[in-house]
């Protein structure tokens, strides 16, 4: 049987990441990452094809041009980040339910695509003032840094509406559990 797509989209801050790995690794979901491209450098330890696919600048745009991306951006001149359509359909066809992990944008360009084959979560702060005590309790990012996290997150946050469901993170065990409830009911419709 083939498998489904669990497209995730929120401002940084919000508690994505956590609430996506407490779902990883139940087996009844049957979870898989997509593997997504980008153009930087392998850092440390990562490997091609299982971090990410390293592709350099001109494959990237020659790939773009062939329509390989579901989605993609370039966050900086020349870094892009994307996810190829060949890699995701090979989940499916294979039974995986594809998590996505993408920026708001590329979650609502994918869920256009696939469109009832995909579920789109927004994972939602509390409130702006919460997200901005999360970036500065976690200590990654200079001020200036976290300031920009905000102004995205506000736009950001205007997207919410056009995702299948809003999960407000205020209390994250709660959050975990209605992803799971959402993800779960998804699966088995």
């Amino acid at each position: 049987m083939a498998g489904k797509l669990l497209i995730f989209g929120a401002p940084s801050g919000s508690g994505k990441s956590t609430i996506i790995n407490s779902l990883m690794p139940r087996q009844e979901l049957r979870l898989a990452f997509s593997v997504s491209a980008t153009s930087r450098s392998p850092r440390g330890e990562e490997k091609n094809g299982v971090e990410y696919f390293f592709l350099t600048p001109e494959e990237f745009r020659k790939r773009i041009e062939a329509g390989d991306f579901l989605e993609y951006e370039e966050v900086y001149h020349n870094r892009f980040y994307g996810t190829l359509r060949e890699q995701v359909e090979r989940q499916l066809d294979a039974g995986q339910n594809v998590v996505l992990d993408l920026d708001v944008n590329g979650g609502l360009r994918v869920k256009k695509i696939y469109g009832d084959r995909a579920m789109s979560l927004f994972i939602q702060p509390p409130s702006i003032e919460a997200l901005r005590e999360r970036l500065v309790a976690r200590a990654t990012d200079a001020p200036e840094v976290i300031e920009e996290r905000i102004a995205r997150a506000e736009y950001e946050l205007a997207q919410a509406p056009h995702y299948d469901h809003i999960i407000v993170n205020d209390q994250l065990e709660k959050a975990k559990t209605e992803a799971y409830d959402m993800v779960k009911a998804f699966l088995e419709a």
